[in-house]
This record gives C-alpha cells, sequence and structure tokens, in this order.
C-alpha cells in the first residue's frame, strides 16, 4: 500500500498553519492567575536559577516579549511563555502581556514545539522529544512510526519522507535532520537514570558515552560525570572498565556442551517438529544482550 505524501511546510507560518502570524494581533495583557500551562508543554524542567535570573530581568525591565495563549473556557491556555509566565510571577508581577489567538489543539502544539526549539535554554533531551513530535506532527503519523520513518529515510529505504523532512528542517531552523537521526534521536530511548541527568544539564555527547556502555558500568560513568568529569574523562574510565576481565558467572562446561549440540547440523536433524519448534522459541527468546555479544542480527 502507497503512504500518502505529506504536505509540505511553505516557511513558518506553513508549519504553524497560520500561528505564527503575530504581526497583526494586538497584544492584551491579562491577570497571571487567569493563565494556566498548556499538557502539551514541550519543556518539563525549568532550572530555579535562571528562572531566578528571569525573574530578576522582569523585576526590573518587565517581560518584553508578549506570551501566546489561546481561550479555554474562563481561563487561557499558555501556548508560548510558560517560563516567563512563571518568572513573572515569580517577580511579583499580577499581570502579563499577551497575544491572544485561537488555535486548534494541532495549531497550538506546532507553536509551543517551534517557540521552544528555538529557546537556548532547552535541554537536549527536550530538544529532542521536541523535534520527534513536531516531525510526527508534520508526517501525520504517532512519534513510533516517525522515529521508524527517519531512521529509514536515513538508511536509505524510505525516499519518501526525505524531501518532507529536509523542508521541515530547513523551515524550522533546526539543522540537519540526517544528523539529527544519527545523533540525537536515540537520546530518548536512553534509560531513565541517564535521561534525568541530561535534564539536569548533563551533556548529550556524555550522556551517549554512558549510555552506550555496559549496563554494569553506567551508574559509575554517570555518578563520574555529575561529580564534573568531561568527555575524555568519562570516555578513558569506560574503556578502563571495559578492558577488565568480567567474572565468570555462567557455567563454562554447560555452556561448552549447549555450544558443541546446537552448533552440530546432524544433531539438529535428530530432533523431531516439535524439539525443532522448541528449540526455535528458545532462539527467539534470547536476551538482547546476549545477542548483541554474539553479533547475532534482531
Amino acid at each position: 500500500m502507497t503512504r500518502r505524501r505529506p504536505n509540505r511546510p511553505a516557511g513558518l507560518d506553513g508549519l504553524l498553519q497560520g500561528a505564527s502570524a503575530l504581526a497583526d494581533v494586538p497584544t492584551v495583557t491579562l491577570p497571571t492567575a487567569q493563565l494556566r500551562p498548556a499538557a502539551f508543554q514541550p519543556r518539563q524542567h525549568f532550572d530555579p536559577d535562571t528562572l531566578t535570573e528571569l525573574a530578576d530581568s522582569i523585576r526590573k525591565q518587565g517581560v518584553l516579549q508578549p506570551l501566546l495563549v489561546r481561550p479555554s473556557g474562563a481561563e487561557f491556555e499558555i501556548i508560548a511563555g510558560e517560563r516567563r509566565w512563571r518568572a513573572a510571577q515569580q517577580a511579583g508581577l499580577t499581570h502579563v502581556p499577551v497575544y491572544v489567538r485561537d488555535l486548534t489543539d494541532e495549531q497550538a502544539t506546532r507553536a509551543a514545539l517551534l517557540e521552544n526549539l528555538h529557546r537556548e535554554d532547552l535541554n537536549q533531551y527536550e530538544e529532542a522529544a521536541a523535534t520527534l513530535r513536531l516531525v510526527a506532527l508534520t508526517l501525520g503519523v504517532d512519534e513510533d512510526t516517525a522515529r521508524a520513518r527517519m531512521y529509514a529515510a536515513a538508511r536509505g529505504t524510505n525516499t519518501e519522507d526525505r524531501e518532507a523532512l529536509e523542508d521541515l528542517f530547513a523551515a524550522a531552523s533546526l539543522g540537519s535532520w540526517q544528523s539529527f537521526t544519527t545523533n540525537k534521536l536515540r537520546i530518548l530511548k536512553y534509560p531513565d537514570a541517564i535521561v534525568q541527568a541530561m535534564r539536569g544539564g548533563l551533556h548529550y555527547s556524555i550522556a551517549a558515552v554512558i549510555a552506550s556502555a555496559p549496563e554494569a558500568n553506567q551508574a559509575e560513568l554517570l555518578a563520574l560525570a555529575l561529580g564534573g568529569a568531561g568527555y575524555r574523562e568519562v570516555k578513558a574510565r569506560r574503556a578502563e572498565l571495559e578492558a577488565r576481565p568480567t567474572p565468570l558467572r555462567v557455567d563454562p562446561a554447560r555452556v561448552t556442551q549447549v555450544g558443541k549440540r546446537i552448533g552440530s547440523v546432524k544433531w539438529l536433524g535428530t530432533l523431531d517438529d516439535r524439539a525443532q519448534k522448541d528449540l526455535q522459541a528458545w532462539l527467539n527468546r534470547m536476551p538482547d544482550s546476549v545477542r548483541r555479544a554474539m553479533n547475532l542480527p534482531d
């Protein structure tokens, strides 16, 4: 079945489907108590120190850039500017300037994603997550499907999405989609402890060294990084750990016996249909760590 080709985005206005066209929208002032964060806000972590710095700036100069909100019953939902809203309240402001727009859920999500992706203080996990959501919206699929299609496009096995990805990343000034797919998309599958460290500011290059290390070594490497070690130091320590012989936790004699049996085509031919099916099912349940260590295909 041929997949429907996604529409090509036409610049930022096309990406937002009109949500970014604020030039003709008047600024109004609303009470901070009448605003609430959107459920689809890409930013999940607000650094207390930088929030305090912004609050100090707002206390002196006010909110220089209006928030983008949409009506939601008796309140207004913040599409872009939750950090400014939080800092304004911390600074003691009771009202803030806003742009009010009637936006659909999809338009609002696009606007929130793009606004946050162009903020320097967005951590790298949230940046990767927001970018993938934006790709999923553009392709009209869920995030797991979008991830799979990006990997396929990078491998060259999916040529249908390449133009849409190039248009999206160029229009949104997100850099190279190939580089994002190769280097940052994997971040979203990192262990929770590494993700939390990235939310706290751990650089993705160091996180990548830790995430690709054997699971048994990750806690030590993460503690080293959180203690202030840089990329080279963490990478060197990983090499030291991997150079150490791993204590045997299996019965070598039993493993050797199993290997000889399974490696014998003659022995395999003596198995009946039921035994062969059970053996295949057993092989299919092989843990991923063992499969990777044996360099076996998925």
